[in-house]
């Protein structure tokens, strides 16, 4: 069972390559957090405890088809608990089928072997751009346009 910081890291990208989204929600503590700085439109900005995040990575399948995780850095802090991750995943977008090619940076805290902290900088709109739904994030932006 992997219990450091770069353990758990491996194994969550090892877990999305192999879509087991159940799996990684394990990864968390039950009152663990993920957090989207620079989420936007309807992307959620925090989800709290496994319950929330569940439901969240279970969705992820249905936008994007990761099948590689090409480039991964992992720096460490003086915290023993938080490493900062540099990571890319590549594949295709479900919806539109196109190649998905998509650059993260994750700040991750671990503590007795669960994440407690997962803080994602992703762009939202090089994910809407991925993902196909980019008329419906600028949409959303400006509810009033949408009618």
């Amino acid at each position: 069972m992997p219990s450091t910081p770069e353990e758990i890291i491996h194994r969550l990208l090892d877990l999305l390559l192999a879509k087991e989204t159940d799996a990684i929600a394990d990864l968390w503590a039950e009152d663990g957090i993920a957090e989207f700085p620079f989420a936007a439109g309807t992307s959620p900005r925090l989800l709290t405890g496994r319950d929330e995040i569940r439901p969240y990575l279970g969705g992820l399948p249905e936008l994007m088809d990761v099948r590689e995780i090409p480039s991964i850095t992992v720096h460490h802090t003086e915290r023993p608990d938080t490493i900062v991750v540099e990571f890319t995943g590549t594949g295709s977008t479900v919806r539109t089928g196109e190649p998905y090619r998509l650059d993260y940076i994750v700040v991750l805290t671990v503590q007795d072997g669960l994440i407690t902290c997962y803080r994602d900088y992703w762009s939202p709109l090089a994910a809407a751009a991925a993902a196909g739904t980019l008329p419906e994030l600028l949409d959303s932006l400006h509810p009033e346009t949408a009618r």
